[in-house]
């Protein structure tokens, strides 16, 4: 018997994206890390900075942080993605520079900068608007007057999709020994 195939349009999917605190973490830890999983299964096995275990901690720490929250992305029940940050105090001490960078742009208040840790998608789901999605909703959520976040980097790919988002280069920055040289980016949380 012969097969055949045919052209069976592909279901939509819709992105479902929900709005989390840091009171909320216990109830999607377990999503965060799993999609971390996926994302960074091969830099995982080359580096320990990578690690699931690794990422865990360094999850709990930030949503210690002040005023963290979580755009969680699911499609079908599914997590595809999230994006996610906390609030810089103005007692915070920017660490790990390795450039020059003009004072005021270092100078915090309580309420000048959204420290945006993780914008992450799983593979099938990239190119989609998808990152950018999360990436807008929680801003939408943020009182603060800027976003900073940091880029690999190796991945200048993801750095110019950064500077499409209306993201500016700062300097270079090193914030754990055990971890990768970043480019350090910030933009206004309203363009």
């Amino acid at each position: 018997m012969r097969s055949r195939s045919s052209n069976v349009a592909a279901q939509p999917q819709t992105l479902t994206v929900s709005y989390h605190t840091a009171d909320d973490l216990t109830d999607i830890e377990p999503q965060l890390v799993k999609v971390y999983a996926e994302v960074y299964a091969d830099e995982a096995k080359a580096d320990p900075f990578f690690a699931v275990d690794q990422f865990a901690d360094r999850l709990r720490r930030h949503a210690a942080g002040p005023r963290w929250s979580c755009a969680l992305g699911t499609v079908d029940g599914r997590p595809i993605g999230y994006a996610y940050g906390f609030a810089r105090t103005s007692s915070y001490q920017w660490g790990g520079l390795l450039t020059p960078v003009p004072a005021e742009l270092l100078q915090e208040t309580d309420t000048r900068t959204f420290a945006l840790c993780e914008v992450m998608v799983l593979a099938e789901f990239r190119g989609t608007g998808t990152a950018r999605t999360l990436h807008e909703e929680l801003l939408n959520h943020r009182r603060e007057e800027r976003s900073h976040l940091l880029v690999e980097e190796d991945h200048p790919r993801v750095r110019a999709l950064y500077e499409r988002w209306g993201y500016t280069e700062m300097g270079t920055m090193q914030p754990y020994a055990d971890g990768p040289r970043y480019t350090s980016m910030w933009r206004p949380i309203t363009l």
